[in-house]
């Protein structure tokens, strides 16, 4: 067998170098449809080089590979962009943390030592990415070929987490990088090229290859590819948040979800978070977005919570820029903050306002929010003018008789012969404009 060449495979700042690279945890995730009740069989390199292959295409079933290590261990992952090359690619386990994002790996080598001899066809590949939440997440790489023996192989990487999560896959980071190969061989340079986001999507999987995404990937090791993609985790934490308004001043202390107001009067907003969950939320961030027409009063923010039973004032306004932190809650725990609004004319028009107010809670990576109303009716709509009764053109018009007709005579001015001038009118018609509410969902965190 000829001697792997080396080359550098780099995930922005994680770099892997085929011919240096740090093997991975062994377990015995891999599997194939060879019908083996051991699966299929191993080799050494030594037995590679020997013959022990024939003419037979076989993937990733060297069990001593210098560079990779086992190479039925296929599918590796690891943080992306971590710059500390101590940390080895996982090849059972790896620990998430809410909103991180990870580099998924699956290694690809057709084992004949026979070159274009040994030409591995329809060569595809397939991530499986559960969209369910919870503890352990496991995602399978596939990876078939038409004439190899076995024809489908697969490998797996479980993500855990002692807090329920899910996975979502990075739109358009799936590539595939190889050796560039001249004359038959490898340049001592790599390329990168982007795979279509199938690579999750399609069951089917979508065709790689050694040279293009023909499908065809000789044997040896000059025409190995990493296949990666990336991921992210968010924790799917249990909580609600519950925003009701009233107006100040009124003898109506009740929280609606809706009140009436005019401009010049004051409302109170108050956002209510609960710990659902069977675990502790720590730094919950509590946040609020105003529309237009409504105006946060400075220094209005106040948070009643088991540390504050009475309520505490707010040192800073950061509830509508950053959000505010309201500390850490158990299980079952809440929290109340209010805040007060002017309705102020921003750029109100004839007829009535729907003023939806957002408030939200950020723990970690998630956001729920819940949003209440104020309606603006303005106190003064004039009516439209109304038009003149237009005339029927194709309708001939009764010519009227002048009553006391005078003997016309010598005009005691003369006609003017310029330019004559014609009054218009202009009629004004008022609109009626409806601000209309909607839900936002986001995983950027308040911070």
């Amino acid at each position: 067998m000829k001697k792997a060449i080396k080359f550098s495979f780099a995930t922005a700042a994680v770099v892997a170098t085929l011919g240096a690279a740090v093997a991975p945890t062994l377990v015995s995730a891999w599997g194939d449809n060879s019908g083996l009740p051991n699966m299929r069989p191993s080799y050494t390199k030594a037995q590679i080089d020997a013959g022990a292959l024939g003419d037979k295409i076989t993937f990733n079933s060297i069990s001593d590979n210098t560079t990779y290590g086992d190479e039925k261990n296929f599918v590796t992952a690891r943080k992306y962009n971590d710059t500390d090359l101590s940390h080895k690619w996982q090849g059972s386990d790896i620990t998430v943390e809410d909103g991180g994002e990870y580099v998924i790996r699956m290694y690809v080598h057709n084992n004949s030592p026979k070159g274009y001899n040994a030409i591995a066809r329809d060569v595809r590949t397939y991530f499986k990415i559960p969209n369910y939440s919870a503890k352990t997440v496991k995602v399978t790489g596939y990876l078939d070929s038409s004439n190899a023996t076995p024809t489908e192989y697969w490998d797996h990487v479980n993500f855990n987490s002692d807090t329920a999560f899910h996975l979502e896959y990075v739109k358009g980071s799936a590539e595939i990088t190889n050796n560039v190969i001249k004359d038959g061989k490898a340049t001592g340079e790599t390329k990168s090229t982007t795979l279509s986001d199938d690579i999750v999507h399609n069951t089917k999987g979508i065709l790689i290859g050694s040279e293009s995404l023909n499908g065809e990937v000789p044997g040896c090791f000059e025409f190995t590819s990493l296949v990666t993609l990336r991921v992210k985790a968010y924790y799917d934490l249990k909580y609600t948040v519950n925003t009701t308004v009233r107006k100040v001043g009124d003898a109506d202390k009740t929280w609606k979800k809706e009140v009436d107001a005019k401009e010049g009067d004051k409302v109170e907003f108050q956002i209510e978070y609960k710990n659902t969950d069977t675990v502790q939320h720590d730094r919950v961030v509590i946040g609020d977005i105003l529309p237009d027409n409504l105006r946060y009063v400075p220094g209005s923010t106040i948070i009643y919570s088991g540390l504050h039973p009475n309520g505490a004032v707010a040192e800073k306004d950061d509830i509508m820029g950053t959000g505010l932190i309201i500390g850490n809650y158990k299980p079952g725990a809440n929290a109340f903050v209010r805040i007060t609004a002017e309705v102020v004319d921003d750029n109100f028009s004839c007829g009535k306002f729907i003023l939806h107010n957002w408030g939200r809670a950020s723990v970690g990576e998630s956001i729920v929010q819940d949003s209440a109303a104020v309606n603006v009716q303005l106190a003064y709509c004039p009516d439209p003018e109304e038009p003149a009764t237009p005339v029927d053109p194709e309708k001939p018009t009764e010519p009227t008789t002048p009553t006391n007709p005078t003997t016309p005579g010598t005009p005691s001015e003369l006609p003017s012969t310029g330019p004559v001038a014609v009054a218009g009118s202009v009629i004004g018609i008022g609109s009626i404009v409806t601000a209309a509410g909607y839900y936002i969902a986001s995983r950027r965190a308040l911070r």
